[in-house]
């Protein structure tokens, strides 16, 4: 399988390009480079730098020809720190998205890995014990302000249990990056009924491991966690620590897209999927902070801050069932060892 890679230079495609090289596909790597995921914007050896926003271009149409599938990993991350983020997620996410795939469907080429996430989502799945599952409504502030970050029952006003969400639970983006992404994904299920094409989304959750970048908008908290203690400093844990998510070790998602290319190349036409990929273990985010403190061998304990951002979901996990039934995907590393491997991994600089 010849397989065109966006966003093959960064900590997630160049994963995916190891792990499709090694199970005997030919990668082509494309690249932007822009210089806030990368630190530089000059690509690495073999890397074709290119915008995928201008993927008419003649380098486009060389880059794809002979591929069988294109993984799609190119976009601008980030929760979006001002209004005036709004035109870069729609320009870099969704005209890019829509770029390739006209490109994809001008060159005969109709399968299909987005990478997606789990921020489609916004607030997970909650249920009260005495009035079954509820959709709460935002946290009010004054509530946060008194150190009250649990969602309750609007019945009831009790706290809600979280639940493990699926594929075909309500979307909900709350930010500029998550309405990028949900919009990438209202394209490519377009494209596949327009074009008789198949295509698979991949719903990333907190992804970390190797290489990961440090101090830009693309760090997730993992990597401020591991930051901080280098800097001899205790992790800051927002809220109360509670809150519940799912960290995914790279290797693991570079190994759900080659599952999900073989399958969509495998499979039939007209086929649209989304999956979560995720490890299947929940833990807090005080979890996270005090492993990857152990991790570091010293004596430096996470600091439970109370302080909130008012836009943060509560909580947020996903179920891996349909990854596993469909593409035979079940994560391979924890989040108890891979994060405490993650505090001395090399980090791009």
């Amino acid at each position: 399988m010849r397989v065109l890679l966006t966003g093959s230079a960064g900590f997630i495609g160049s994963a995916i390009g190891r792990r499709l090289e090694a199970a005997g596909h030919e990668v082509v790597g494309v690249d932007l480079m822009l210089a806030s995921a990368h630190g530089s914007s000059v690509p690495p050896a073999g890397t074709l730098q290119l915008d995928v926003r201008d993927a008419g271009s003649d380098a486009w149409s060389d880059a794809l020809r002979g591929v069988d599938a294109v993984c799609h990993q190119a976009a601008l991350v980030g929760a979006g720190v001002r209004v005036a983020d709004l035109p870069d997620y729609a320009s870099h996410n969704d005209v890019g998205t829509a770029a390739l795939l006209v490109a994809m469907h001008d060159a005969g080429i109709d399968r299909l890995v987005l990478a997606s996430s789990m921020v489609v989502y916004g607030e997970g799945l909650y249920a009260c014990p005495d009035h079954g599952p509820q959709l709460p409504p935002p946290r009010p502030v004054a509530a946060m302000e008194a150190g009250d970050f649990d969602n309750h029952c609007p019945v009831c006003d009790g706290p809600l249990d979280w639940q493990l969400v699926p594929e075909d639970a309500r979307l909900d983006p709350r930010s500029s990056y998550a309405a990028s992404k949900l919009a990438q994904e209202h394209y490519a299920s377009s494209w596949v009924r327009q074009a008789g094409a198949a295509a698979v989304a991949l719903r990333y959750h907190n992804v970390y491991g190797p290489m990961m970048p440090r101090d830009t908008p693309y760090s997730g908290v993992a990597a401020m966690f591991r930051s901080s203690l280098e800097r001899g400093e205790a992790p800051q844990v927002y809220e109360d620590g509670g809150q519940m998510r799912d960290f995914v070790h790279v290797d693991d998602v570079a190994r759900a897209n080659v599952l999900a290319l073989e399958s969509v190349v495998a499979g039939p036409t007209l086929r649209w999927s989304t999956y979560n990929v995720c490890s299947g273990r929940p833990v807090t985010i005080l979890d996270v902070a005090t492993r990857v403190a152990e991790g570091t061998g010293r004596d430096i304990a996470p600091e439970v801050t109370g302080g909130f951002r008012s836009g943060d979901v509560r909580h947020v996990v996903a179920s891996p069932a349909l990854a596993t039934s469909e593409l035979g995907f079940t994560a391979e590393i924890g989040p108890d060892e891979g994060l405490r491997a993650f505090a001395t991994a090399p980090l791009r600089a």
